[in-house]
Formats: C-alpha cells, sequence, structure tokens
C-alpha cells in the first residue's frame, strides 16, 4: 500500500511522520485491499487538524479528520473514527451474518 503524509503551513516533526505511517501501514493490514493511505496535516491555526484518507477497493474512500492542541492526540483520534469506518465497511462487504472468525 503506497503511503503519503503531508502537512500545510509548516512542519511536523519526523517521529509524528513515522507514526502516521505506522498507522496507515496498519490500517493496509486490516484491508487487504487497500490501496493508498494519506495522511494530511494542518498546523495553522491552533488546534491541529489531522485528515486521514485511505483508499480501498471499488473507488471508495474513507476520510476521518480530528482536531486537538496536540498533533499526535488528533492522529489517534482521527486514526479510532478511520478504524470504525473500516470495521463497517469490512462488515459490508461479508454481509449479514458472517462473522470474521469462523467456527472449527
Amino acid at each position: 500500500m503506497e503511503t503519503t503524509v503531508t502537512c500545510r503551513h509548516g512542519d511536523i516533526s519526523d517521529d509524528l511522520r513515522a507514526r502516521a505511517v505506522e498507522v496507515l501501514t496498519r490500517f493496509g493490514h486490516i484491508s487487504p485491499h487497500a490501496l493508498e493511505g494519506t495522511a494530511l496535516f494542518d498546523t495553522h491555526p491552533v488546534p491541529f487538524t489531522v485528515e486521514l484518507r485511505l483508499h480501498v477497493r471499488r473507488g471508495q474512500i474513507l476520510v476521518s479528520q480530528a482536531e486537538d492542541r496536540d498533533p499526535r492526540t488528533a492522529l489517534d483520534r482521527a486514526e479510532e473514527k478511520l478504524k470504525r469506518q473500516l470495521e463497517r465497511a469490512v462488515a459490508a462487504v461479508r454481509g449479514p451474518g458472517r462473522s470474521s472468525s469462523r467456527s472449527a
């Protein structure tokens, strides 16, 4: 999965950039059909804004956005929102009554 991390109106630390790549990579493992992940940080004005986009199969794009005075906290909140969206999307593809684990 291709990942992109960008920042508007300033720069972000290498640690925060690495954390964003880690989050996007994790979504790639949750959804094997993820094609591209993008993290967009906006550092001005405070509070910081983080937008996560995940392009999955069939042209579907999942988007989450969060704000906080701390960019790491904003990233964590956006991650949780996108995780819920991805779980719903995966469940919708599986169809009603089908679970992710099989019983033996």
